[in-house]
C-alpha cells in the first residue's frame, strides 16, 4: 500500500488499540488534550520515516479513531500527537516525537537511543522548557498489527487453588540462556521455557505456577546502556499489551505474540500456571528529564500525577513517575490490559510491583482505592490469582497486611523473621511461630486465611539462597555504582567467611543452612514461593541488585548445579504437597479436637513441658518444638470428604550446639519416626524411631521432623 491509493472510513473509538478484523483495521487512541492525532504507517522495521499520514478526524469521548480497509496483521505503526507544549501546565505534546501506541499488542523492536527520543533540547540552557524540532521516527521501535487468532485447542487454566500452589520466580531468559538441554537457537526465549526440557524439570522439581519477572515490553535506561549494561530485570514497562521483543525466537512482527501464546499452552498441558509480575505504577518514560516515547506525548496530564507545579512529577516508585490510577482512562488501560493478558494470552495471575503506589488516594494508601474496588468486581480479573508486593518507597507506603479480601501478598515479614531465626539474631520465639503459623496477626482480622501469605526466604531482588549463607555485605561493584545500590541491611550470614571457601567445615555449614531455609519454608503455613536456582545453589556473587546483569551474574548455570540441594528440594517439596497439614486452609485453634482430646496445635520446650507465655518473649530462645495434630484441619475436599492427614512433631534448633528434646507425653503419640533431618540431609526418609517421652539428640542449628507411626 502507497500513500496515494489508501482509503480510510470513521472506524470505531472501542476497543482502543489497533484492531485487525480479517478485512482492514481499527485504530482508536485516548487523548483528552489533543488538539490532532495523526496514524503513521511504516513498511519496514528500518524505515526511518512514515510512508503515509493519516489524520485522524474522528474523536467519540476523547478516543481519536479511523478505519484503514485492506491493512494486515504485521503492519508497523505509530502516532504524532499535537497540542500545547507548555511543562508547567503539564503539557508536553511535540508531534516530531514519533509515539508508542499504549495499546500496542507487539513492538517491533528495542529504542535506539539518541538525543531525538527526548521532547526538549538535550543542552539547551531551558532543559524541558525547550521543545526539540528532531523526528525520533528513525530511532524508536514501530507499534505492530497482530493477528488475534490462535488454536488454543482445549486449552484451560490449571485453577490451582492457593493451599495446593507452589510458587517458582524466575526470568524467561535468565532461567533457559546456559541450559546444555535446550537447542542454542531459542535460549532465552518463550520457546525455551514451553520445551519439554524446562517443563520437565518444573514437573520434577513439583512446582505448580512460574511466577515470571516482567515481561510486559520494557525499555533500557540510557544511562545503562552507555554504560554497558541493561535493564535485566524488566521493570521498566513502556508496553502494557506486548510481550517483549528480546525474549522471542520467531520473530519481530507479532510471532512473538504466538510464540507467547505457545508458552501457556505447554505449560497449562503439563499443569503449571502462569503468573506475570506486572508494573502498572510507573513507566520507562522516567521524571521531566526523561524521553518521550508513549504517554508523555499522548497526553502527559491524563496519564501521569504531577505535582502543584505540573512540569514535575510526584514519584512514589524511585523512578522518576507514577501513574495515575485515580484518572479514569488510566484505570481503563491497567483494567484492560489485565483482562487482555487473561482472556487472549491465558495467563492465570499477577504479581503487582509495588502494589501500595496503585491504591494511593492523594497521598495516602487507602486499601479501599478505586483500583481495588474495580478489581474485586470485575468478572474476569477477581477470578485470577492477585498477588501484591504490598509496599513502595513513598510514605506510609509499607502496607504488609492491608490489602483486601481476594489478594494475596509477598510477605516481607516473613522473609525477615525466618532470616533472624537462622543467623541467631536477638528475635522473639512469639514472632517466628506466628510467620510459621501463617501470620494470623497480619490476616486473620480481615476474614482471609494462612494462604493470603506468600511466604519467601529469597526473590529476584537481593541475595540468592546461596548468597544469603556466604555474605554478610554486598557486592554489586558490577553495577557501576560503587557498591552504593542495592539493600544494605541483608540479614544475612556468612558462616564465619565472606564469599567463596575451601573450608570444609564453613562448606558443611553452609549447606544445612540452606537445607533449614528450605524446610521452613515448606513446613510453614502459607503459600510458599522459591527463587529460581536456589534448589542448585545459585549465586551472583555477593551482588543483591542484579537488575543490570544479563550476564552469568544473573543466568542460571545449569553446568554448576548443586545436585544434592536439589535431590533434597525435590523431595521436601513433594513432600509437601502430599501432607495438607503443612497447608491449612484454615487458621489454627488451639483447642481441643472434639473426639480427640488434644489441640490442633502445641508448642513445647526441650524439656517436653508445654511453652508457657514468658517462654514466648525470651530474646535469647533459639529452640522449640510444634505438635501439628492431622485430625484438625477443620476443611473438606472437592467431594466433601472430611480432610485428615498423619500427626507430625517439628523440633526447631537454631542454637550452635546440640540439644536434647524429650518428646511429649503419651496422649499427642506413643512412637514417633524421624523422616526429615537437615542436619544429615535426608527427608522424607526413615531414619529412626523414638517412643513417646523419649529423649532426642538435635544437631545445632537443624530441622527435624517426626512423623506418629501408624496413624492417619
Amino acid at each position: 500500500m502507497t500513500k496515494e491509493n489508501i482509503t480510510v472510513y470513521p472506524g470505531s473509538p472501542f476497543p482502543l488499540g489497533a484492531t485487525w478484523d480479517g478485512n482492514g483495521v481499527n485504530f482508536a487512541l485516548y487523548s483528552e488534550n489533543a488538539t490532532a492525532v495523526e496514524l503513521c504507517l511504516f513498511n519496514s522495521t528500518t524505515d526511518e520515516k512514515e510512508y503515509a499520514k493519516v489524520k485522524l478526524t474522528e474523536r467519540t469521548h476523547h478516543v481519536w479513531h479511523t478505519y484503514v480497509p485492506e491493512l494486515k496483521p504485521g503492519q508497523l505503526y505509530g502516532y504524532r500527537v499535537h497540542g500545547p507544549y507548555e511543562p508547567h501546565n503539564g503539557h508536553r505534546f511535540n508531534p516530531n516525537k514519533l509515539l508508542i501506541d499504549p495499546y500496542a499488542k507487539a513492538v517491533s523492536g528495542t529504542i535506539e537511543w539518541h538525543d531525538a527520543l527526548f521532547s526538549y533540547d538535550i543542552g539547551n540552557p531551558k532543559e524541558d522548557i525547550s521543545m526539540s524540532k528532531t523526528d525520533s521516527a528513525p530511532f524508536i521501535p514501530k507499534s505492530v498489527v497482530v493477528d488475534p487468532n490462535f488454536d488454543w485447542g482445549n486449552d484451560k487454566s490449571p485453577k490451582i487453588p492457593y493451599h495446593k500452589s507452589v510458587i517458582y520466580e524466575t526470568h524467561v531468559k535468565g532461567f533457559t540462556k546456559l541450559h546444555p538441554d535446550i537447542p542454542e537457537e531459542i535460549r532465552g526465549t518463550y520457546a525455551a521455557i514451553a520445551h519439554p526440557a524446562t517443563i520437565n524439570y518444573l514437573k520434577e522439581l513439583g512446582i505448580t505456577a512460574i511466577e515470571l519477572l516482567p515481561v510486559h515490553h520494557f525499555v533500557t535506561d540510557r544511562h545503562l546502556h552507555e554504560n554497558g549494561l541493561t535493564n535485566y530485570w524488566g521493570y521498566n514497562s513502556i508496553g502494557y499489551f506486548a510481550p517483549d521483543v528480546r525474549y522471542s525466537s520467531s520473530g519481530t512482527l507479532g510471532e512473538q505474540v504466538i510464540e507467547f501464546k505457545n508458552m501457556v499452552k505447554e505449560l497449562h498441558k503439563a499443569g503449571i500456571e502462569v503468573i506475570l509480575d506486572v508494573v502498572y505504577n510507573h513507566t520507562a518514560e522516567g521524571n521531566h528529564m526523561g524521553p518521550t516515547l508513549s504517554f508523555r506525548g499522548i497526553d502527559n496530564a491524563s496519564y501521569y500525577r504531577l505535582t502543584e507545579d505540573k512540569r514535575y512529577y510526584m514519584d512514589y516508585t524511585g523512578t522518576g513517575n507514577t501513574l495515575n490510577a485515580m484518572m479514569p482512562s488510566v484505570l481503563r488501560l491497567i483494567m484492560d490490559s489485565l483482562r487482555y493478558w487473561v482472556l487472549e494470552m491465558h495467563v492465570d495471575g499477577f504479581r503487582f510491583d509495588l502494589a501500595s503506589t496503585l491504591a494511593r488516594e492523594l497521598h495516602e494508601v487507602d486499601r479501599l482505592g478505586s483500583f481495588f474496588d474495580i478489581i474485586h468486581q470485575d468478572p474476569v480479573i477477581s477470578q485470577v490469582k492477585l498477588i501484591a508486593e504490598p509496599w513502595d518507597i513513598g510514605e506510609g507506603g509499607y502496607q504488609v497486611g492491608n490489602f483486601p479480601a481476594g489478594w494475596t501478598e509477598w510477605n516481607g515479614k516473613y522473609r525477615d523473621c525466618i532470616r533472624d531465626y537462622w543467623r541467631g539474631a536477638e528475635s522473639m520465639l512469639a514472632e517466628f511461630a506466628e510467620r510459621f503459623t501463617g501470620s494470623s496477626d497480619l490476616y486473620r482480622d480481615d476474614y482471609r486465611r494462612p494462604t493470603a501469605s506468600i511466604n519467601f526466604v529469597t526473590a529476584h531482588d537481593g541475595f540468592t539462597l546461596n548468597d544469603l549463607v556466604s555474605y554478610n555485605e554486598k557486592h554489586n561493584e558490577a553495577n557501576g555504582e560503587n557498591n552504593n545500590d542495592g539493600e544494605s541491611h541483608n540479614r544475612s550470614w556468612n558462616c564465619g567467611v565472606e564469599g567463596p571457601t575451601d573450608d570444609p567445615e564453613v562448606q558443611k555449614l553452609r549447606k544445612q543452612q540452606k537445607r533449614n531455609f528450605l524446610t521452613t519454608l515448606f513446613l510453614s503455613q502459607g503459600v510458599p514461593m522459591l527463587l529460581a536456582g536456589d534448589e542448585i545453589s545459585r549465586t551472583q556473587k555477593g551482588n543483591n541488585n542484579a537488575y543490570c546483569q544479563d550476564n552469568e551474574i544473573s543466568w542460571v548455570n545449569w553446568e554448576a548445579a548443586d545436585k544434592e540441594l536439589l535431590r533434597f528440594t525435590q523431595k521436601l517439596i513433594h513432600f509437601y504437597r502430599k501432607h495438607p497439614v503443612f497447608s491449612r486452609r484454615g487458621w489454627f485453634q488451639g483447642q481441643p479436637i472434639k473426639g480427640i482430646g488434644i489441640e490442633d496445635i502445641a508448642w513445647f520446650l526441650p524439656e517436653g513441658d508445654e511453652m508457657s507465655e514468658e517462654h514466648w518473649n525470651n530474646d535469647f530462645a533459639k529452640s522449640m518444638a510444634v505438635f501439628l495434630n492431622g485430625h484438625g484441619l477443620r476443611s473438606k475436599g472437592p467431594k466433601g470428604e472430611h480432610i485428615v492427614d498423619d500427626n507430625f512433631y517439628v523440633i526447631f534448633n537454631a542454637h550452635h550446639e546440640p540439644l536434647e528434646y524429650k518428646l511429649p507425653e503419651k496422649k499427642y503419640g506413643q512412637r514417633w519416626v524421624k523422616i526429615l533431618d537437615t542436619h544429615e540431609g535426608k527427608v522424607d526418609e526413615n531414619i529412626s524411631t523414638h517412643k513417646h517421652e523419649e529423649v532426642v539428640t538435635v544437631a545445632g542449628r537443624s530441622v527435624v521432623l517426626l512423623i506418629e507411626a501408624g496413624k492417619k
